[in-house]
């Protein structure tokens, strides 16, 4: 019986789980619903593209663990508002390390983004709430993903899309897996 109870249990989640994501994957994506971060390359040089990349890194491994586990958009903005200080100085601290005589500026503020469209999924245009991290002029390719709902979209690497579930999350540490 008490297998019975945990296939049902896990057949009723993972039906929730489906609707819920072929859901998120046709509802209309409003800018309103979505901090972004976008690192911007002072050129394209291929050592200003590479050093675009490890101040990412270092980006993304300072802000992923305190953002994990926002709830919703104003809870990721307020961490991230707090972290600005952080991540241009950790990003300062990577071009000085990287040989580069540029600096970096970190800042929150609204900007325009064009429509993005990987596969199924569309961000569309319009002024997104953004962590906008300029390295140099910032005249180089840059590379962005969604903090909030945690869904990042690389556009580095072509066509490489990672999606982050909180309902997958959850359900791994219940049966123990996490």
């Amino acid at each position: 019986m008490k297998k019975i109870r945990i296939v049902f249990l896990f057949s009723i989640i993972i039906m929730l789980a489906v609707g819920m994501f072929s859901c998120a994957k046709t509802a209309p994506i409003s800018a309103e619903n979505y901090f972004r971060i976008h690192v911007r390359a002072n050129s394209n040089s291929e050592q200003d593209q590479s050093v675009k990349y490890a101040v990412r890194d270092i980006t993304v491994e300072l802000l992923t663990p305190l953002v994990g586990d926002a709830n919703n958009l104003e809870s990721a903005v307020s961490i991230v508002k707090k972290e600005v200080p952080n991540v241009e100085k950790r990003a300062k601290e990577c071009l000085k390390e990287k040989g580069c005589s540029y600096g970096a500026i970190a800042e929150i503020k609204r900007e325009y983004f064009p429509t993005r469209v990987y596969g199924e999924y569309t961000l569309e245009a319009g002024e997104y709430l953004s962590l906008i991290l300029t390295l140099g002029k910032g005249e180089g390719q840059n590379w962005w993903c969604v903090v909030y709902p945690p869904l990042c979209f690389s556009s580095a690497i072509a066509g490489e899309i990672t999606y982050k579930s909180k309902l997958a999350e959850l359900f791994s540490k219940w049966a123990g897996n996490g």
